[in-house]
């Protein structure tokens, strides 16, 4: 596998330090370093990004955590490993990454779960961490970028 081009954001090192910043306002108290990286996988295998499926699969295995929760997070409806703050934040992740999947983007319902998991500073950061991933991946599809390639 090759990729098309150079990544966008090596080409536009401006846009990079950009996501980079975007990213980093995401780091706030009451959204654990671990929901990051679980949103972070989901909206990956969605979208079939398979750089960051692999990077995001990795964070998670140098972050302890175990590999049935890593595995399971394509099925994490049907697993016994996941919190319920976690279940609502990925929940968000899968109704924002397929938005065009519904007329109604986020529904009330999950809403309120997730008003009941996270203060409002962790909802934003929850809401920025899912929009900055897709954009990520779909700079990665568009380009066919290689997993466990360096980026050139």
């Amino acid at each position: 596998m090759q990729s098309r081009m150079r990544h966008p954001a090596l080409l536009l090192p401006d846009a990079r330090q950009a996501l980079l910043a975007l990213d980093k306002t995401t780091h706030v108290e009451g959204l654990s370093e671990v929901t990051r990286e679980l949103v972070h996988l989901r909206a990956s295998q969605i979208n079939g990004c398979s750089v960051c499926v692999d990077m995001h699969s990795r964070g998670l295995k140098k972050m302890g955590e175990k590999d049935e929760r890593i595995w399971a997070v394509g099925a994490w409806r049907e697993t016994p490993w996941f919190t319920d703050a976690e279940r609502a934040a990925l929940a968000l992740t899968e109704d924002l990454t397929r938005l065009s999947d519904r007329s109604d983007a986020v529904p009330d319902a999950l809403w309120q779960e997730v008003e009941r998991h996270y203060d409002e500073r962790a909802r934003a950061a929850l809401l920025i961490t899912i929009a900055g991933i897709n954009v990520w991946n779909r700079l990665n599809a568009s380009v066919r970028q290689v997993a466990g390639a360096k980026w050139e």
